[in-house]
């Protein structure tokens, strides 16, 4: 693929992730599309944001990130979105997602007529699929662009359902998921129990032609066109897992606008996950060139 401006779209929500001591910007869709510029792509970031202060002061940290808000939309009634999170034990996060906010109102506009001929890759997840006027734009965008589409699945209840799940699969070229959301979703249809089988199962039931299967620290599995890919992880000291999903597909998808091939892609996009999670938050200040330096040093481990 060519590296062209705005050749990605990265559609959905954007919210506040409430911790007890502080207020940080989440969601994948800016974390990935964060990502996709540090690596210096020019994504698109679709969503909507309330006119109350954190929507102002997401506007502000867009800028910040050299992200363009053009294809931001203003929401008069509805505030912008919150997520309560909170850590558990081995640093995980769970999130109560405040339901009825400003990013489940966007609406299609007469701009994205002229947007759709232009992307080549549209990256949503499942919460872009959860109510109204946010899953009738969804779904318009993916009825009408010939764009190879990314879906990164995160099954939260009770913001998914079975029916809207196979229906966004139905037009999924990437799939990303973790090993319980595949096993919760493959469990609707089959009773195999190894990952390999369900991995195969999924694919061959959606005709998806690239699935990754991630692991956290241990590792992920690519499937493409029914071809393995496997890569053990890279051992850093963990600060923050928060974000290093969303790194880890951002730079699949840079990989992919590049040519790389499928190992390559795979490796580069767990060296940059695992980047991610040494540092705090999920859109930290980190050097590109790090990428490679990690991989290299890898790469000298397992030869000595």
């Amino acid at each position: 693929m060519d590296n062209n401006k705005h050749q990605v779209v990265c559609f959905g929500e954007v919210f506040w992730d409430i911790f007890p001591s502080k207020a940080m910007p989440g969601g994948a869709p800016i974390n990935v599309a964060y990502h996709l510029k540090k690596l210096g792509n020019e994504p698109i970031l679709i969503t909507r944001e309330g006119v109350d202060d954190f929507g102002k002061k997401l506007f502000d940290i867009m800028e910040g990130y050299n992200l363009t808000t053009d294809y931001f939309q203003l929401d008069y009634k509805l505030q912008t979105g919150k997520a309560h999170a909170t850590k558990h034990q081995n640093d995980e996060v769970h999130y109560a997602i405040v339901y009825l906010v400003s990013w489940d109102n966007i609406q299609w506009q007469q701009e994205f007529d002229s947007l759709i001929p232009t992307i080549k890759v549209f990256v949503f997840g499942t919460f872009s699929a959860r109510c109204g006027s946010l899953k009738n734009t969804l779904y318009k965008f993916l009825e009408n662009t010939s764009s190879y589409k990314v879906l990164d699945i995160n099954l939260r209840p009770p913001h998914f359902n079975r029916t809207t799940i196979e229906c966004v699969l139905q037009h999924t070229d990437h799939l990303k998921l973790n090993q319980a959301e595949l096993e919760l979703i493959t469990g609707w249809f089959t009773k195999e129990e190894t990952l390999e089988d369900r991995k195969q199962i999924l694919q061959d039931r959606f005709q998806t032609p690239s699935i990754v299967v991630t692991s956290g620290s241990k590792g992920a599995i690519l499937n493409v066109k029914g071809e393995l890919f496997e890569h053990p992880g890279f051992k850093v000291k963990v600060v923050d897992t928060i974000g290093s999903g969303d790194a880890f597909l951002a730079a699949m998808i840079d990989q992919l606008l590049k040519g790389k091939p499928s190992s390559e892609t795979l490796t580069c996009a767990s060296a940059l996950g695992a980047l991610v999670a040494g540092y705090n938050g999920a859109c930290p200040n980190y050097k590109t060139s790090a990428i490679n330096d990690l991989i290299n040093i890898n790469t000298r481990n397992q030869m000595n």
